[in-house]
């Protein structure tokens, strides 16, 4: 009997020992959970504090862009600009033109790069809109053509295509404003669409640049 009984206290001393150790890793399992869900939500707090500051930077960045003067712009005054929808040929004071007269129709301007002429009434119409023509001639680097026309292409309100004879080797137009630039690489071309792209010279924001005449080449 006495042999039964030190039997079953061993085992029962066995039997609480293992449920202390079961205890103690579940302690250790659960701290160890805790501590590692504590680091991901402070690295996902980090994180998302830097992209949140990242993009206060940028919209700060981008603002002060469109404040900011643009060196050797040109600018017409918006209220002797016609605006009025004609049939005929309208002769205007500037290559490209920053608006006046035009026609009835605006070219597709969301995002649409043209590879052959296009006529000025219509592309006058989309500065209207708000958008901005990039246009260049034979004096400009086929990288430099190719470099703006991917930037057209992501830029909704923005179109461009070729102008001969226009004085510049690119050229960016937009209601009443306009600057010369001799490569894509110019930082006056990132400040222009920032300034210009629906900006405040927009006689008639948010109106459509698609459903109108042309379609990117």
């Amino acid at each position: 009997m006495a042999a039964n009984r030190s039997s079953n206290a061993d085992r029962r001393a066995r039997i609480e020992e293992m449920r202390r150790a079961e205890q103690a890793r579940e302690r250790r399992n659960r701290f160890l959970t805790i501590g590692i869900s504590a680091v991901v939500v402070l690295s996902l707090v980090g994180f998302g504090g830097y992209v949140l500051n990242q993009q206060s930077e940028k919209k700060e960045e981008q603002e002060a862009a469109a404040k900011a003067p643009i060196t050797d712009e040109k600018s017409w005054d918006a209220k002797k600009l016609g605006r009025n929808h004609v049939t005929t040929p309208v002769t205007y004071e500037m290559k490209p033109p920053v608006g006046g007269d035009h026609d009835q129709v605006w070219q597709n301007c969301d995002g649409d790069v043209y590879t052959t002429k296009i006529a000025e009434m219509n592309a006058v119409h989309s500065l209207e809109h708000g958008a901005v023509w990039v246009t260049y001639s034979k004096k400009a680097a086929e990288a430099d053509v190719k470099k703006l026309a991917e930037k057209v292409g992501k830029t909704p309100y923005s179109l461009m295509s070729p102008v001969d004879d226009q004085a510049g080797a690119i050229m960016l137009s937009a209601w009443g404003k306009q600057v010369t630039v001799d490569s894509a690489s110019d930082p006056r071309i990132d400040a222009f669409f920032t300034k210009y792209v629906q900006g405040p010279q927009t006689p008639e924001p948010g109106a459509a640049c698609t459903g109108g005449v042309g379609a990117a080449q």
